[in-house]
């Protein structure tokens, strides 16, 4: 749709058409609920950004009817490998948790992202676009959203699904507390050769910092790592010199696809409700990558506040999904001061401990943490 398309009244204006937006469309347009979708961009970003899609999730594409496409698209992982260097400290197994998804699917966001909007075409809606939202003000009726090209959009609800810098979220009021992490985080898409395989997903801890390399469609390998002062763009030769400093003799990187630098926060949205505006997504939460689950929580959210408006339960909704994010910035938030401790001392406790918590009941619950199992 063009920019010229946007109508004037909506019962459920959603802001950002990333997976959060998507999920709560998809959810809305399954329920009969009317919704306009708004996002600045002109086309949806074709980089990867998120890889990782856990059993929970998947299940609720199941329920979205987006599951079995998606699936297609991606590769099965049933294992995590956490290592220091070249040394396994531990295993966590997903083949036998609970779920008819019993593994990590490992598929590009963008894809994520295409099969989710294909899914809100074939129920009749869309993405408006490009439309930058700049206002967003309500009142007791409503709430008027206005864009940078002057049109006004008149709705019930707003949700901000517009990621980290949400302006729903600023417009509202909402404070986002937490802080970032002092390292930035180095994220590329490569074509190697990886001795573990495309079997499994890596991560190594290691004093220079924490190091995750996940296979992906096509023969690609995505690199994420925490690095004190990495360059704006990473090349080839950044990636293999991380790599060989890190997980020596592992690695021949022989192809670079996308690459950037990011700083890491940690915060969650004092509410996800105030009066008739609404937060999912990143709009809500964010995160360190480790462990794979930003975009996951964010369409977990959005699938339960479609839920929320389709059965008149909104006030349920901040009470069903805020602690699910606490918990989730929490949990990352101790993976990676683990990983990337640069005391010799919990370095070496670590690395004796975790090879004798491999033979308890360790693993199975850190695999059903990360896939989300938890939260249903």
């Amino acid at each position: 749709m063009n920019a010229a398309a946007l109508p004037a009244r909506t019962e459920v204006a959603i802001v950002g058409a990333g997976p959060a937006g998507l999920a709560l469309a998809v959810t809305l347009a399954a329920s009969g609920i009317d919704f306009v979708v708004l996002d600045k961009l002109a086309e949806g970003a074709n980089t990867s950004r998120a890889a990782v899609v856990h059993a929970r999730t998947l299940e609720v594409l199941d329920e979205l009817g987006a599951s079995e496409e998606l699936i297609a698209r991606g590769i099965q992982v049933t294992r995590f490998a956490v290592r220091d260097g070249s040394r396994r400290l531990l295993t966590v197994p997903f083949g036998q948790l609970p779920t008819a998804h019993p593994y990590t699917l490992m598929v590009p966001q963008y894809e994520t992202e295409s099969v989710l909007l294909a899914r809100l075409r074939a129920l009749g809606g869309d993405v408006h676009r490009p439309h930058e939202v700049i206002s967003v003000v309500q009142d007791e009726d409503g709430v008027t959203l206005t864009t940078s090209t002057g049109q006004t959009l008149r709705a019930g609800y707003a949700v901000g699904t517009d990621g980290m810098h949400s302006t729903v979220r600023e417009a509202s009021g909402i404070g986002f507390a937490g802080s970032a992490y002092s390292e930035s985080f180095v994220l590329a898409d490569v074509v190697m050769d990886w001795a573990p395989g495309p079997s499994e997903v890596s991560l190594t801890f290691g004093t220079a910092g924490l190091t995750v390399v996940a296979p992906l469609p096509g023969g690609h390998y995505r690199v994420v790592a925490t690095v004190d002062d990495a360059p704006p763009t990473p090349d080839l030769a950044f990636v293999q010199r991380l790599l060989d400093e890190r997980a020596p003799g592992q690695a021949e990187v022989t192809g670079l696809a996308w690459s950037s630098r990011f700083r890491v926060h940690h915060r969650v949205a004092d509410h996800y409700r105030v009066g008739r505006v609404l937060l999912a997504g990143d709009a809500a939460h964010v995160h360190s990558p480790a462990g794979g689950q930003g975009m996951n929580t964010g369409i977990q959210d959005g699938h339960a506040l479609g839920q929320a408006f389709a059965t008149g339960r909104l006030d349920g909704y901040e009470a069903r999904r805020r602690p699910v994010a606490q918990r989730v910035v929490a949990f990352t938030d101790r993976m990676t001061r683990i990983a990337t401790t640069r005391n010799t001392v919990a370095r070496g406790t670590r690395n004796i401990v975790l090879p004798l918590l491999g033979h308890t009941g360790l693993p199975r619950k850190l695999a059903t943490e990360l896939a989300e199992l938890n939260y249903r």
